[in-house]
Order: structure tokens, then C-alpha cells, then sequence
């Protein structure tokens, strides 16, 4: 059985902070979670690649202490 991956830990794993994210775009964030459900993970990165990489730039991970 495969291992279904949440909108928020893609996000975690992309190094994205889903908090932020989803706070200060969330038409975007709705889209993409909305999109994410239907397709493989590597499918996603595939099509938003360029959009992760903004958006990665945008809303960062903060460091761990």
C-alpha cells in the first residue's frame, strides 16, 4: 500500500513553512493542497517547479535552534 502524503508535509519537505504560506497567500495554498490531492508528489514538483522554488524563496522555514 502506498504512503499518502499530506499538503503540509510536502511543504515541510520542500522547505516551505505552510503556516505563512497558507496565512499570506491562501488562494494559492488552497490551489495547490486542491491539486496536490490528485496527482503523485513527484507529479506536482514536476508541474510547479518553478513556482516551489519562488515560493520557497517566500515563505522559508525558519532555522532550528
Amino acid at each position: 500500500m502506498a504512503l499518502i502524503m499530506d499538503f503540509d508535509a510536502y511543504l515541510l519537505q520542500k522547505k516551505i513553512n505552510s503556516h505563512t504560506f497558507r496565512m499570506s497567500d491562501p488562494d494559492r495554498y488552497g490551489e495547490w493542497a486542491h491539486i496536490f490531492v490528485s496527482m503523485h508528489p513527484d507529479s506536482f514538483t514536476a508541474q510547479k517547479k518553478f513556482l516551489i522554488n519562488e515560493t520557497r524563496r517566500r515563505y522559508p522555514l525558519e532555522p532550528e535552534a
